[in-house]
């Protein structure tokens, strides 16, 4: 599905080029029925996802009346995220898939013209030569990630790896992650405790990599 290959590119942020997208060369308009109005992805710079989503639906206002009264929204797909960093929680809004936006439209010649000459676009994401509409499923699944009102916490360890305790009971000492708890904010460590492993449940706040 086309969501598949989305999540192929969505590498932490990774400035996404052009030529990642073959379909946004030379593609044509329209294989759905004019009448039917779909989901479609159009390909941007990484970065200026926020200025194309304000061209897109400025162009389609002021050309209303050939083509942009088919274009019903513009969404730039993000997240909340927590980033822990210096002992600190911050939250950050992180975009999902970067380089890319969504658009609500009723494809045709006209509206394609519209949404392909906007300043910014350098493409549709398509199959061959032709924009490809995203299913409902995975309409769905988009939505439902960045309407998620519990926020993704970012940690910079994995399980296994060596770490140190900067707080609690616990400070300063070094120990290996056995379990990673997203929901809770916790990891439980073992620590060499009077020559035995010991585990230790701890915020991600109270930990730092070695």
């Amino acid at each position: 599905m086309l969501l598949d290959y989305l999540d192929e590119l969505n590498l932490d942020d990774e400035p996404v080029t052009r030529s990642a997208v073959a379909a946004g060369e030379g593609e044509t308009a329209a294989t759905e029925p004019a009448a039917e109005r779909f989901w479609y992805v159009i390909h941007s710079y990484s970065g200026y996802e926020n200025k194309v989503k304000k061209n897109l639906e400025h162009r389609a206002a002021s050309m209303h009346d050939v083509g942009g009264d088919r274009i019903y929204q513009v969404i730039v797909p993000t997240e909340e995220e927590v980033e822990l960093k210096d002992g600190k929680r911050r939250t950050i809004e992180r975009r999902v898939f970067p380089g890319y936006i969504l658009v609500d439209m009723i494809m045709d010649e006209d509206s394609w013209y519209v949404v392909r000459n906007t300043p910014g676009v350098t493409g549709f994401v398509g199959m061959g030569n032709k924009p490809t509409a995203l299913s409902q499923e995975e309409v769905d699944k988009i939505m439902r990630r960045i309407e998620d009102v519990a926020p993704k916490i970012k940690i910079s360890f994995k399980i296994g790896q060596k770490v140190r305790l900067v707080g609690g009971p616990f400070a300063d000492f070094t120990g290996a992650v056995d379990e990673i708890s997203l929901e809770k904010g916790k990891a439980r460590v073992m620590v060499s405790f009077f020559g035995r492993e010991t585990p230790v449940e701890v915020d991600f706040l109270q930990l730092e990599k070695v």
